[in-house]
């Protein structure tokens, strides 16, 4: 049999990019040599190029985003997209490949616009009943009243760039005082800042993809974070416990997956999503989607595949398989 050539694509142009070639050198490192030749991609702003373990790197032909080797040019049967923020979650590479005829892992050009557009996401979902935090918007350059804030959503609350993962530019306020500052932050990753009451419960986790047509929910992952929140500490570098499965009943369990399944197929996702709620008591708010998880080895997904009984390389042959028989 012949073996397809996967192109995983890793990097990108945000403050994320270390954390995509996390994921993107796990996922090379998972996939079935018997069935695959892997080419790690690093996209960077510096450039595209072919990254193999040994060797010269090889620039990345744009026109058709093929890399030629000794001489003998390759193109992809199919990319593993592991980016994380732009352009690889925001949608501009996926038009790029559909444009090339490619197959890729991940939604394709709109959904990830969509869904990596926080306050867009939001305006969505609240139109068919999920139940989301109390928001407010500011952009940068436009004026904008502390007080009318607070008054619209409370103390504690959360201020984040729009655009952004990784929790990145994201401050906790509990006090008037420190508005400021904190979108003053978050302008530092995004022109558009959102901002959330500070909801009071459990953040769980679910992993969502689909498989010979069915859409099929992970195990929840509960978070508890010895910081303030689950911030870039804690997301990587130790600083929170991740539970999997979460400590919730099975009626929880079954709603928060019933929730996350809705919202996969409201926004027309393929490939692993990745949904955040709050869980107040009992009642699950949705905080965000992220289309391109983290897959390092210890991140959230891969423990929640490993819990359902699956390892990454048989887990990864799914999202391959599913982007070649969705096509394009």
């Amino acid at each position: 049999m012949k073996k397809l050539n996967v192109f995983v694509a890793m990097g990108g142009y945000s403050s994320e990019y270390e954390i995509s070639m996390n994921s993107g050198t796990v996922v090379c490192g998972a996939l079935d040599s018997e069935k695959y030749r892997v080419f790690p991609i690093h996209i960077l702003e510096k450039g595209w190029e072919y990254a193999p373990s040994e060797g010269e790197k090889i620039p990345v032909d744009k026109a058709d985003f093929s890399v030629t080797v000794e001489g003998e040019k390759h193109k992809p049967d199919v990319i593993f997209n592991c980016i994380h923020g732009t352009p690889g979650e925001d949608g501009y590479l996926q038009a790029y490949w559909k444009l090339l005829g490619i197959p890729q892992t991940s939604c394709e050009y709109y959904p990830a616009a969509l869904s990596f557009n926080k306050r867009d996401t939001l305006s969505v979902l609240k139109q068919f009943g999920v139940e989301c935090a109390n928001s407010y918007y500011v952009n940068k350059g436009t004026e904008y009243d502390v007080e009318e804030i607070v008054k619209k959503v409370g103390l504690p609350c959360f201020v984040k760039p729009n655009r952004s993962g990784s929790s990145f530019g994201i401050s906790k306020v509990k006090e008037m005082n420190d508005m400021d500052a904190a979108i003053e932050k978050a302008f530092e990753e995004d022109t558009e800042v959102l901002i959330e009451t500070g909801l009071n419960g459990m953040e769980v986790q679910v992993g969502v993809y689909r498989h010979d047509g069915e859409v099929i929910a992970l195990p929840p992952t509960e978070i508890v974070s010895k910081n303030e929140f689950f911030d870039y500490e804690a997301k990587y570098l130790g600083a929170s416990e991740e539970i999997t499965p979460a400590r919730i009943s099975e009626k929880e369990t079954r709603m928060l997956q019933t929730q996350a399944i809705k919202i996969y197929r409201l926004l027309n996702m393929k490939g692993i999503t990745r949904s955040d709620f709050i869980l107040v008591k009992g009642k699950p708010y949705f905080i965000e989607l992220n289309s391109n998880p983290g897959l390092s080895t210890e991140s959230i997904v891969p423990q929640q595949v490993r819990e359902a009984g699956l390892t990454l390389k048989e887990f990864f042959s799914v999202l391959i398989d599913e982007a070649l028989n969705l096509g394009v």
